[in-house]
């Protein structure tokens, strides 16, 4: 039996590429150094905002990371005073994440962006009633795709990581939902491709949010 949903933020719940784009290009151009498109970001977020800095200041022409410890910093200050800039939730997940809830589901989301900017978004994009659990990135707990984040969930949850469902849409995403023992569900609308999620070791895709009710329906007839 399904208990809770566990999602990852970006590039699941939200698009928000424009966000970090804008403030990684302000960083990397009070250097002198190239700002980068925005599809890059895909590549560079997913592991947490310093790893995201260090592949940013790489391409941007910094491969010696000369300015990554003052880059890291200025890039989390800068990104709390807007982490909502473009953001916008995937067509179709309020409504799932509702209905989810509706059916006695706990929500959860685990997240590589640091907790305070997570909790954020979260709370702009869905309020603050809708997931029972928000966890992003801090010194208490590993980043993924360390299993920490999940774990503690499901133990606040008081459920088994067996009856939970992790949703990302990421290699990472799916490396942490396997090590956490959950059932790992990669999603095709978010920033790679579905031959990541397969390799590392996706149990299931969702090609939209409505999917997500369909899986959760058939793992609670089994």
């Amino acid at each position: 039996m399904i208990k809770a949903c566990i999602f990852d933020l970006d590039g699941t719940l939200a698009y928000t590429l424009d966000s970090m784009a804008v403030v990684g290009n302000a960083v990397v151009e009070k250097y002198g150094l190239k700002p980068m498109p925005v599809e890059n970001y895909k590549y560079y977020c997913g592991t947490g905002a310093d790893m995201l800095v260090k592949r940013l200041l790489a391409d941007a022409g910094d491969p010696e990371l000369i300015h990554y410890e003052e880059a890291r910093a200025l890039y989390r200050t800068e990104f709390d005073k807007n982490p909502f800039y473009k953001i916008q939730h995937y067509p179709g997940m309020p409504e799932t994440l509702n209905e989810l809830k509706k059916r006695g589901v706990k929500l959860g989301v685990c997240s590589n962006k640091p907790h305070e900017a997570a909790i954020k978004v979260v709370e702009r994009m869905f309020g603050n009633q809708l997931f029972d659990a928000v966890m992003g990135q801090s010194e208490q707990v590993r980043k993924k795709p360390a299993p920490d984040g999940p774990l503690k969930i499901a133990e606040q949850f008081g459920i088994l990581p067996a009856e939970c469902i992790y949703l990302g849409d990421s290699g990472t995403d799916m490396q942490t939902g396997k090590a956490a023992g959950m059932y790992t569900v990669g999603v095709l609308w978010g920033y790679r491709d579905k031959e990541e999620l397969q390799e590392n070791g996706a149990d299931e895709f969702a090609d939209s949010p409505e999917d997500i009710l369909d899986i959760y329906e058939a793992k609670c007839e089994k």
